[in-house]
């Protein structure tokens, strides 16, 4: 299908934008790369805007600095006056997010995770042993290894229980909902539900954490807060939800997304199996690839112009992370190809950029490194099962909602 037949317009619900949003990409960046779209936000999909306004300090993050978005007035009825993240470091300009960054960021240097690769490695030969150990050639890759792996990775490191693994994807999945553009009602009463549901296990962890601290990220944040340092009541819960959720909710997307794309360009797949120096930049590729993250937003303070267009304060500005990491203006006349061996891969703006830059970035690539290389060497012959996999049908995070692989030797 080629760029033409699309309008020159943002429209995540047109047919064929679930499956491969990037044709719609392109469009908006030959046509109309600074888009007012019907829904109201701005839309830049070019890397060199994308980058730059990523970067500009004097853009905001704060729901407060937005202009009133008329929201239904049953959706709005919904949430009411509830809380929702607005304390969570992604969502504070500095000097607030600064100051709790440092605090988080100790447990994501890149010493620390190193430190967790082999542990990382564990895990993923085990559920790989696992899936073997059943004898009947199949697998869910997201259900089998890609959901499974970020998720215990992160309880682990913050100090959180994993027996109720099943109900926190499902409230997690519902919450992240709510950071598309575009919800409905029932979207926004099962968020709202997931949101107190998540809220009340939380609340329960960090009590049974004051009451019993461990050596891990949850019992250090406690601490920071009790010690009147930096995190008040709503600030701990915010920083706790936000980490849980997105400490595995985007990884899952990354391994789920990949694997897809190596399973249909064997030729990089078969370069991969071949060569193990390519696992890092094989991490970075895919990530540019099928971003699993494609929108990040901001919000303008102030008026400004931007090629000719004029962006009021107030004004919502989505940069299009997906559709940057295929501008050729950028990556060339093979922007939309796959290959691993890509030189400049990793300056993908999958993770964002700027001091919003994603601060578990290192422990994404430790996990799908591990899974990637696993899964390359140790299944001669993986094959969907689908040609059409279930996309998650979501505008901004991305992904999967099952990848059904079909493998008969190891």
């Amino acid at each position: 299908m080629t760029t033409a037949e699309f309008a020159p317009l943002f429209n995540p619900f047109a047919p064929g934008y679930a499956e491969d949003p990037y044709p719609h990409y392109a469009v908006l960046r030959d046509q109309d790369p600074v888009h007012q779209s019907v829904i109201g936000p701005w839309v830049l999909s070019r890397y060199e805007d994308v980058v730059r306004v990523l970067r500009d300090p004097s853009l905001s993050v704060e729901i407060a600095n937005a202009n009133a978005v008329d929201l239904d007035p049953e959706i709005a009825g919904v949430f009411g006056d509830r809380e929702r993240g607005d304390r969570a470091i992604l969502n504070l300009d500095p000097p607030d997010h600064d100051r709790l960054r440092r605090l988080v960021s100790k447990a994501f240097t890149p010493r620390m995770v190193e430190a967790l690769r082999p542990e990382v490695e564990r895990l993923v030969a085990e559920a790989l042993d696992a899936v073997v150990a059943r004898g009947d050639g199949r697998m869910d890759l997201i259900a089998d290894l890609a959901f499974p792996l970020p998720f215990t990775v992160i309880s682990e490191m913050l100090g959180m229980p994993t027996g109720r693994r099943d109900e926190l994807r499902t409230w997690s999945h519902a919450v992240v909902k709510t950071l598309d553009p575009i919800l409905t009602v029932e979207e926004a009463q099962a968020a709202v539900a997931a949101s107190d549901a998540m809220t009340a296990y939380v609340l329960e962890v960090i009590a049974m954490k004051r009451r019993d601290p461990g050596d891990d990220l949850l019992s250090a944040l406690i601490a920071a807060e009790e010690d009147g340092d930096v995190l008040d009541e709503q600030e701990l819960l915010d920083q706790v939800t936000l980490l849980y959720i997105a400490g595995h909710e985007t990884t899952v997307n990354l391994i789920g997304n990949g694997t897809l794309a190596l399973l249909r360009h064997r030729d990089q797949l078969e370069c991969l199996r071949r060569d193990p120096e390519l696992d890092q930049n094989a991490v970075e590729e895919l990530l540019r690839f099928d971003s699993p993250v494609q929108f990040s937003r901001r919000i303008a303070v102030t008026d400004f112009d931007l090629h000719g267009r004029h962006i009021e304060a107030g004004s919502f500005v989505l940069t299009c992370l997906g559709g940057a990491n295929h501008d050729p203006q950028r990556w060339g006349e093979t922007a939309d190809e796959l290959d691993l061996g890509r030189t400049g891969a990793a300056q993908h703006v999958s993770f964002g950029s700027g001091v919003h830059h994603c601060l578990g970035a290192s422990l994404a690539r430790v996990e799908a490194r591990a899974a990637f290389a696993a899964l390359a060497r140790g299944f001669a012959d993986l094959e969907p099962v689908d040609e059409h996999p279930p996309w998650n049908g979501r505008i901004v995070l991305r992904g999967l909602d099952a990848l059904p692989l079909a493998y008969s030797a190891r």
